[in-house]
């Protein structure tokens, strides 16, 4: 009698939550309205774009398959300069997602030493987050390296909270939009001067992005 109860319980469990799937499915991905990419402010604080933006060649972006990106060179005016990259993704449902530079960079020849979490605070004072900082090196060049992934609201560093996050919003809200953002620093004199700047940068461009990223 006790295991007839547990198969029932399970079975409806099982159609329930294939019901809920389904049902999920049929009502696709909630719309959200964003500005395109290439709209970035070309200004953020002292930090002004640098030529034209990079266009990302076809065989890479058949790997990358984001639907939207931004690769931007920034200067301060200073003799500082920023690499800004962010990778936007519509809809992650189908198994297309951001590339984590942990898998990226080591493919193309750089080398990624001293991980650390650093907290950034928005530069109009809103509440600080996590990112990941790297030192990388591939030759005679080094840089400083700050990414995080942005979307739904929410700023996280890991990959895979960034993951678990996507399944409870598609859920939850029926999105699993999100972009991977990526910042890079020169290292020259100083690697402590190179990781203020990149610091800089992020707290200032993240306060924009929600316009291309929605929260």
């Amino acid at each position: 009698m006790r295991s007839h109860f547990r198969f029932t319980v399970l079975l409806v469990v099982i159609l329930v939550g294939g019901s809920v799937a389904n049902f999920w499915s049929y009502l696709g991905e909630a719309h959200v309205d964003r500005k395109a990419l290439s709209d970035f402010p070309n200004q953020l604080g002292a930090w002004n774009q640098k030529g034209r933006d990079h266009v990302i060649d076809s065989a890479t972006m058949s790997v990358l398959r984001a639907s939207d990106y931004l690769l931007r060179d920034y200067s301060d005016g200073k003799g500082g300069s920023a690499n800004f990259y962010v990778g936007y993704y519509a809809s992650q449902r189908d198994g297309v997602s951001y590339h984590s530079p942990l898998n990226c960079l080591p493919g193309t020849g750089w080398v990624m030493t001293r991980p650390e979490k650093l907290a950034i605070t928005p530069a109009d004072g809103g509440p600080a987050f996590e990112a990941n900082r790297y030192l990388i090196e591939s030759g005679s060049s080094k840089s400083v390296l700050i990414y995080w992934y942005h979307g739904r609201g929410r700023r996280v560093a890991s990959e895979y909270w960034g993951k678990i996050y996507t399944v409870v919003d598609s859920v939850r809200m029926r999105r699993s939009d999100a972009a991977l953002v990526r910042v890079t620093v020169p290292v020259g004199d100083s690697e402590a001067i190179a990781l203020g700047m990149a610091s800089d940068f992020a707290s200032k461009a993240s306060v924009s992005l929600s316009q291309f990223v929605p929260d």
